[in-house]
């Protein structure tokens, strides 16, 4: 990684131009400096006019806002994805000119991305755009970290480039991007909907559960769609800005790609990594909020002490303490969870926490926890093999890791449930549950219903 300390965007531009020896070489060109506060929101829906595609993304804590806009480099894989993602990733670090004074999460290079929940299984035309494994660093990214802000701006600039010319383009761009546009009340209403024949999917329960007490699998996790038209086009700032006074503790993202975007309000993180500090968190245990303080507490008290719920709970954690242990010090677990609390549901959540090995970087965090019990099953290749034969639906990047990294070695990865793929005028929600011996097809489908309130909400539903 090369650091520059030019004060000015055209003097650095000029320096990695100088460097450049053929017509074809490229070079990724950062530059990061503090600005006045911007609102993040209209930041994403003043880009809509300029640029394709725009990236979102809060902290569940909303201590972290990432708003990318534009491509200045992209990075994908369909096979190999972690291999080939941290190669082309440790490549364009090491070659790219970067000015960022600050020690702060989330600004110089920062790539967004996510990834598809299971590579092997056969993509649909539902989520053609969407690569197995892809990520994006923005032309421009807006960063609220804590009350400051700051802008990062990436271009990757050419031998022929006009570094003052060049400058003054992006200038302009920003200027627009800085004034901001206010983000429309968009009330959407569904006309139609539909969903798999709900007797087709619990019967598919009723065969995992037998595939469970045949001792083939311990869990199996399944999933479902629900397929809605609108009465016109969904406005993507606006379902984040409902989602945000709707979904508090939720991490908040949008990964849009044209005119698909991937959006939604997830609570479960997979991993944070922050100075070598790693945190990773089970979520897994499901109920509903209680209408009155009393009876939110009897069914906290009921979700805690039920068997069916901690041994889901349980299989995450055991599977993020296995899955980790060799590449991190110092671990430390929680003996019991506890009841954790969302606007819709309230789940069992064990945090843990560790010192990252040196050498290890949150890719390789990735690669052995995704798929959680949470989202696959126990064992995961056997769940998995159930999945990719029974469920009929194409997962596409639901369930899966999506996040950020940056160059200082910091990034954060949520599970990306709660979520919908918005195309135009239509949508993809999905939502699952954990099958396990003693499940009832019936409760299962009725917890689905329950955990595809968040979206549905913000959608008309």
């Amino acid at each position: 990684m090369i650091e520059i300390k030019e004060d000015q965007l055209a003097s650095l531009l000029n320096g990695a131009i100088e460097q450049l020896q053929a017509e074809d070489d490229r070079r990724l060109v950062s530059f990061t400096k503090k600005i006045a506060t911007t609102n993040p929101l209209q930041f994403f829906e003043a880009a809509k006019h300029i640029f394709e595609n725009r990236t979102f993304w809060t902290s569940s804590s909303q201590m972290l806002w990432l708003t990318g806009v534009g491509n200045a480099f992209e990075m994908g894989a369909d096979k190999s994805r972690f291999e080939v993602i941290e190669a082309a990733w440790n490549k364009m670090l090491n070659e790219a000119y970067i000015h960022n004074p600050y020690e702060v999460p989330g600004t110089g290079i920062v790539a967004l991305g996510g990834m598809s929940f299971d590579p092997i299984n056969a993509q649909t035309e539902l989520w053609k755009k969407f690569r197995p494994s892809q990520f994006r660093v923005p032309e421009f990214l807006l960063t609220k970290y804590n009350s400051s802000y700051y802008l990062t701006i990436n271009v990757c600039v050419r031998k022929n480039d006009h570094a003052k010319q060049l400058a003054e383009e992006l200038r302009q761009i920003e200027q627009k991007l800085l004034l901001g546009q206010k983000v429309p009340d968009d009330i959407l209403h569904i006309v139609d909907e539909s969903e798999m024949d709900p007797e087709k999917w619990m019967d598919i329960v009723r065969q995992a559960t037998d595939e469970i007490r045949n001792q083939h699998v311990e869990k199996i996790v399944l999933a479902r769609e629900l397929r809605l038209t609108f009465n016109r086009h969904a406005e993507i700032s606006s379902i984040l800005n409902n989602l945000l006074k709707t979904q508090p503790n939720s991490y908040i993202f949008a990964y849009e790609i044209g005119d698909d975007c991937f959006v939604g309000a997830t609570p479960e993180r997979l991993v944070k990594v922050e100075k070598n500090k790693l945190l990773s968190t089970c979520l897994a245990g499901t109920a509903p909020r209680g209408k009155t303080e009393e009876e939110d507490m009897k069914i906290s008290e009921a979700l805690l002490n039920d068997e069916k719920n901690r041994q889901e709970h349980d299989f995450v954690v055991q599977m993020i303490k296995h899955g980790i242990k060799d590449y991190c010090t110092e671990m430390t677990i929680p003996e019991v969870p506890v009841v954790r609390p969302f606007k819709n549901l309230q789940h069992l959540y064990t945090p843990v926490t560790a010192q990252l090995r040196d050498g290890f970087t949150i890719l390789d965090i990735i690669k052995q926890l995704h798929p959680t019990p949470a989202l696959g099953g126990s064992p995961k290749a056997e769940s998995l093999a159930f999945i990719r034969e029974h469920e009929l639906l194409d997962r596409g990047w639901y369930g899966a890791p999506i996040g950020w990294m940056d160059s200082s070695n910091n990034g954060e990865f949520a599970v990306a449930i709660r979520s919908a793929l918005i195309q135009k005028n239509q949508a993809s929600l999905f939502a699952g549950c954990g099958v396990v011996k003693d499940s009832d097809p019936q409760s299962e489908y009725e917890e689905t219903k329950i955990k595809l309130l968040p979206m549905l909400t913000v959608l008309g539903g």
